[in-house]
């Protein structure tokens, strides 16, 4: 019997997600289903086709791109970006992985995700994919109309290049291919910058019509959604295509007889620059589900603890100065661990190895400590039980996980029914088995298929792969004769009037899309209990958290003296992992993973009430079973009031850590580094936030280093300085999140931590922002550009209208999504404007342009005064601005959501005049913020981070530049 052209293969209960899962097979052409049932409301489908490469041309990943610009149904330029308008999406994205690509979409609303999947299975079945779409997403060549030169223009291949800026993305690359030498993973999916325009337009349509086939694709159901509409959905799809081989089978990595070796260099422009190392281990199936959760316990054993005997080891050596590499790799056929050092001295290369391979022979002889092993798997069996998927929907990691066996055609859901493997593990290690030792020497001791891979700095690294590129683009040019350039330029011409030409209105207007008034007009509240409890105010959110009690304590930074900022990060971090008065750092540790589900500090700041006053906090946060929320309260006792500072050798060694950190975040999230500064020239809470975060708090952790080395008195007085100010009952505010049944068990333990800790009258210290206010170029050896310009608008005279929000996503999705993504080849371009402060910036992401950018950004007033908005366009943009506000979280994060909107003063009646003013949005309040995004061009401060070559051409062609920080 078959239910729209699908066979039922077996239908089966998953417990450990409260879900059933049944797996089906479309009868016609061998397309399989797996459908998930169960009560969550964020609703998740995915496609996903296995697409292993034969080179590094990024074939996968420019198809990834290409095929969500335009299809046979939908044939405008960019239905990825009209449904980013107008849905109330909760995850809208692609996914190119080393061996498959992913389509997933996920949204609470039933409507919304059948909208959302008919656009994607329509792009990836019938997708236009033209000449000018692989041009544009993946590379094409132009003249330059100044000079006339060649040049590589494309979003992937700009990507690309900025994907192989970064040091630990290269160490990351070459690990995996070194181990792969006979298998697509030793292949960049991605693509390499120098094998891109190797590509060719055949060949990227023919990897299509191969792979992406319903023979080849297993389609990805989550959710409490109809499961017989799920069926009649995808039958809609399948039901044309005759069956095919799409021979897209991953083979096994044959074994290699003996280690390899392999060096490379990375640009790095600082004379004090170090070398970065890793050894890669080749390890077995990923199908071998108990061995897979046994070694992804073993990663926790060996290096993510901060008592991991592996990681303290290295850390203690003095070799280096922070971890380096992914660990435990098992989303692929085969597994691979991976770890290694950062900030290693070239002369110290040969005894980082020998120095791993004894640490774990030592280990394997003496045994793993079982309060360590304890310890890790409790680790693992919290984060299994928990469920917890971050900003991500639960049905995506669920998808991911499943697509582990599932790709490779075994049960899907073997990876997500854990109790089995969990408690043989278990059993095992109850009857005696040294099961760890065991891996370790079989797997990685005895295994001779591994790599070391060695980075060294390069100060001409990055300007040679410049020149490498202007030679190949020199060579062609001169090999072009005329009857080529007029070629070139022709299809130039026609790759831009396809860009600039707009969609025909008809087209347009049949993307599905929800109206106005399928919204709910309310907000969506979040429960809260708002007592005093012992001098703490205490807020408490009934949510059901499946018997997990999540903490947050929040202590007011105001009243420490600013000076002592930048400490805030390590202080949070000395907190949990410097051990007590009575306990080392490792026991200490171990009790923590043994008994809770982690503690750790953050530090936040925002501004209040529109501008007039600001605040700043660090959290300590932590979560717990209720039945061990007695040691939780003990732990966070002996945290707050017992933590030993007086350690110079490990306090040393976390700011190392942290410092080595930041470092690596400055090419992957340069956007983030860059929006950073440019707010902290505006807001007092952008500022202290950007020296808890951005290029003041590295700046920081630099000359931390040296006051450890020289004044170590000194700085420990600063740490218990923090700890006698910030520690205070009176001046915190707990935040408690769980279920109702739960409060009365943990309410007197927690009354217990409150009256255990320091009684004193708060104070506030004023704070002197000391902001630079001028143009700033932060350098650092990349191939591409972060480019941000921000201003005040309330310091421009302009009150906070909440249309201003609906305009301001609109301008994302359009203007600069136009202009730079798709004209100027930048991944990405971002317009930000907190209402609390008034700041408005605009930031690109890996961005092949500078001066052209900044243009941009001063037109963009221009562009909202004569922008052509219909009733339509307006309404996607107010639908998108609703699915902001209505983001989906899970109970910990509506938890501090809530306490966010006490400590700002963001009630759910301003929320709600917010969403009032955000539905009534017209045509004359985007014609109305015009005259304010203008004030961008006259008024606005530039940060740009990139390399120093172009910052600094950038200046001799007029960009006015007070500062340049040299940062690597």
């Amino acid at each position: 019997m078959q239910t729209y052209g699908f066979e039922h293969l077996w239908t089966q209960d998953i417990p450990e997600i409260k879900s059933t899962a049944s797996l089906y097979r479309y009868a016609k052409n061998g397309a399989e289903l797996l459908s998930i049932q169960n009560s969550d409301e964020n609703k998740v489908f995915g496609i996903t086709f296995r697409t292993p490469p034969k080179d590094s041309t990024g074939v996968a990943h420019i198809l990834e791109h290409s095929v969500l610009c335009g299809s046979q149904k939908y044939p405008v330029k960019e239905p990825f970006v009209e449904l980013l308008k107008g849905s109330l999406q909760t995850f809208l994205n692609a996914m190119t992985f080393p061996d498959k690509t992913c389509y997933p979409v996920a949204s609470q609303n039933v409507q919304d995700l059948y909208n959302l999947i008919d656009v994607y299975l329509d792009a990836v079945f019938y997708p236009r994919i033209t000449p000018e779409i692989f041009a544009q997403e993946g590379w094409h060549y132009e003249l330059s109309d100044q000079s006339g030169d060649l040049q590589y223009k494309g979003v992937v291949y700009n990507e690309m290049k900025g994907a192989y800026s970064s040091p630990d993305g290269l160490l990351h690359e070459y690990s995996q291919q070194t181990l792969f030498p006979d298998s697509p993973y030793g292949l960049d999916s991605g693509g390499h910058p120098e094998w891109i325009p190797r590509l060719t337009y055949e060949d990227f349509f023919s990897f299509h019509r191969k792979y992406y086939h319903p023979s080849n694709a297993k389609i990805f159901f989550y959710g409490d959604d109809d499961p017989e509409r799920r069926l009649q959905k995808a039958h809609e799809y399948l039901k044309d295509f005759e069956p095919i081989e799409p021979d897209s089978q991953i083979g096994l990595q044959p074994r290699i007889p003996e280690p390899v070796r392999f060096e490379s260099a990375y640009p790095a422009d600082d004379p004090e620059a170090k070398c970065m190392l890793t050894m890669n281990w080749l390890l077995d199936v990923s199908t071998d589900v108990e061995k897979a959760l046994a070694f992804q316990i073993l990663e926790v054993l060996l290096i993510d603890m901060p008592s991991s005997p592996l990681r303290k080891a290295l850390l203690d050596s003095g070799l280096g100065e922070d971890l380096a590499g992914i660990g435990l790799e098992n989303d692929l056929r085969q597994m691979y661990f991976s770890t290694g050092l950062k900030g290693v001295g070239s002369q110290d290369l040969d005894r980082v190895p020998e120095f791993v391979l004894a640490t774990l022979q030592e280990l394997t002889s003496k045994g793993f400590d079982p309060k360590a092993v304890e310890a890790a798997v409790n680790t693992v069996e919290f984060e299994l039980r928990e469920n917890n998927s971050g900003s991500l929907p639960r049905g995506l990691v669920v998808m991911i996980r499943a697509l582990t066996t599932w790709l490779y055609d075994k049960d899907p859901t073997a990876p997500l029914a854990f109790e089995e493997p969990l408690s043989s593990i278990k059993a095992r290690l109850d009857s005696g088995e040294k099961l760890f030792e065991h891996l370790v020497q079989q797997d990685l001791l005895d295994n001779p298929h591994h790599s070391v891979v060695i980075l060294r700095p390069d100060k001409d690294k990055g300007r040679e792969l410049e020149r490498r590129e202007q030679n190949q683009l020199q060579q062609t040019a001169r090999a072009l004769s005329d009857e080529d350039r007029d070629r070139l330029k022709a299809e130039a011409e026609k790759l831009h009037k396809a860009q600039e030409e707009p969609d025909d209105p008809r087209d347009l207007a049949g993307i599905p899309s929800l109206k106005v008034s399928d919204l709910t007009p309310e907000v969506t509240t979040i429960p809260i209990q708002i007592q005093d409890q012992d001098r703490v105010s205490v807020l408490y959110h009934e949510l059901d958290t499946n018997g997990v009690v999540y903490l947050d304590l929040a202590f007011d930074l105001r009243q420490l003296h600013q000076k002592l900022l930048g400490y805030i990060p390590v202080f949070g971090r000395c907190l949990v992992e410097m051990g007590t008065d009575k306990e080392d750092e490792v026991s200490f540790n171990q009790r923590i993973q043994s008994k809770t589900g982690g503690i750790h500090a953050e530090s936040w700041a925002s501004m209040k009430d529109e501008g007039r006053d600001f605040g700043a906090w660090m959290l300590l946060r932590g979560k717990a079973m209720l039945d061990k929320v007695p040691d939780f309260v003990s732990l966070l006792e002996d945290a707050l009031l017992r933590a030993n500072f007086d350690n110079q050798a490990r306090f040393r060694q976390i700011v190392l850590e942290e410092k080595a950190k930041m470092e690596q975040r400055l090419v992957p999230a340069g956007h983030q580094i860059v929006n950073m500064r440019l707010r902290a020239k505006y807001s007092f809470a952008d500022w202290a936030f950007e020296h808890m975060h951005g290029v003041s708090y590295l700046l920081f952790l630099r000359y931390l280093l040296q006051e450890v080395d020289t004044s170590w008195d000194k700085v420990l007085a600063s740490l218990e300085e923090i700890r006698q100010v910030l520690i205070n009952a009176r001046s915190m505010v707990a935040n408690l999140t769980l279920d109702g049944a739960s409060w009365s068990g943990a309410e007197t333990a927690f009354q217990g931590l409150f009256s255990s800790l320091p009684d004193r009258e708060p104070g506030q210290i004023t704070w002197l922002a000391e902001c630079l206010q001028g143009n700033e170029g932060l350098t650092l050896p990349s191939q591409v550009n972060y480019v941000g310009k921000g201003v005040d608008l309330y310091a421009q005279g302009y009150t906070f209208d909440p249309s201003s929000l609906v305009v301001n996503r609109y301008l994302r999705t359009s203007w600069l999504w136009d202009k730079l993504r798709v004209q100027g080849g930048a991944y990405g371009a971002f317009s930000l404007f907190d209402h609390l402060s008034g700041v408005l910036t605009m930031v690109s992401y890996r961005d092949p342009q500078l001066l052209g950018t900044l243009d941009v950004y001063d037109q963009t007033g221009n562009f909202l005064q004569n922008a052509r908005l219909d009733d339509a366009e307006i309404e996607r943009a107010v639908i998108g601005s609703i699915g902001d506000m209505d983001r989906h979280q899970l109970p910990d994060a509506k938890g501090l959501t809530s306490m966010f909107r006490y400590l700002t003063g963001e009630t759910d009646e301003k929320r709600q005049l917010r969403r009032d003013a955000i539905l009534k949005t017209t045509r004359d309040d985007f014609r109305a913020m015009a005259q304010w995004y203008s004030t961008i061009s006259q008024a606005g401060k530039v940060v740009v981070l990139g390399d120093k070559s172009r910052i600094d051409r950038a200046v001799q062609q007029g960009l006015s530049m007070e500062h340049v920080w040299e940062l690597l």
